[in-house]
């Protein structure tokens, strides 16, 4: 298995098609008990890191259409 890169660097969608992939392995099973921890403890992080993102998109968002429905600001 090839090194995997930092959980904090990836981008939303690398994060979450990671994801599916630790899932769909997890399910499979056929794996040991560390490497299930590992992949399991990789999941975790990667699931936090797709949550952060999408509440980062969303604070901006917010933002954004708070600034929209007051221009008088400026």
């Amino acid at each position: 298995m090839s090194e995997r890169p930092a959980v904090d660097t990836l981008g939303y969608e690398q994060a979450r098609d990671e994801l599916v992939e630790v899932v769909r392995a997890l399910e499979v099973g056929g794996l040991g008990l560390d490497e299930s921890v590992a992949l399991w403890e990789r999941g975790e992080a990667l699931a936090r890191r797709c949550e952060d993102q999408l509440a980062g998109a969303r604070a901006r968002i917010e933002e954004k259409l708070a600034d929209a429905a007051d221009p008088g600001e400026g």
